[in-house]
């Protein structure tokens, strides 16, 4: 398979999963997108787009792209907000970041190895499964938060 094929499959993923996880925001007011169940240790809607947000921008553009990292993580669970308008807002300005980093990426930089902050050393390739799989993984908690606030 074409390098280039893969890199685009990631890409859409990543983008798919986000814009999931924003969905869930859909007809919420400030209490839907902060509720968690109460007794647990999950996280809101809102939290979970904010975390979600901030590890694409921290593996597309930081560690694959070379810009600097200025990810909070501690910060992103901690996270509220007054609207969805606020998260939709932050993914209009890094989705098109996004798709221009990962579109400059070729065969060379799946296979090299970057330093990753977490996770030690790791293959671009490495790099965007994790992207994607982390995506996936909040967006269906985000659905199922959703579910849960809406029953």
């Amino acid at each position: 398979m074409d390098d280039r094929v893969v890199i685009e499959a990631f890409t859409d993923k990543i983008v798919e999963y986000i814009e999931r996880i924003l969905a869930t925001c859909d007809g919420l007011d400030e209490a839907g997108i902060n509720w968690k169940p109460e007794g647990t240790e999950t996280n809101s809607i809102y939290v979970l787009a904010t975390h979600v947000i901030g590890n694409v921008r921290q593996n597309a553009l930081a560690v694959l792209g070379g810009q600097e990292d200025q990810r909070d993580r501690d910060a992103e669970f901690v996270a509220t907000g007054n609207s969805a308008i606020e998260l939709q807002e932050q993914w209009a300005d890094l989705k098109p970041r996004v798709i221009d980093a990962l579109g400059k990426i070729g065969s060379a930089e799946l296979t090299h190895e970057y330093p990753h902050p977490r996770r030690g050393t790791i293959t671009g390739l490495g790099v965007l499964m994790l992207a994607a799989t982390h995506a996936g993984e909040h967006a269906g908690q985000a659905e199922l938060t959703r579910s849960l606030y809406s029953a």
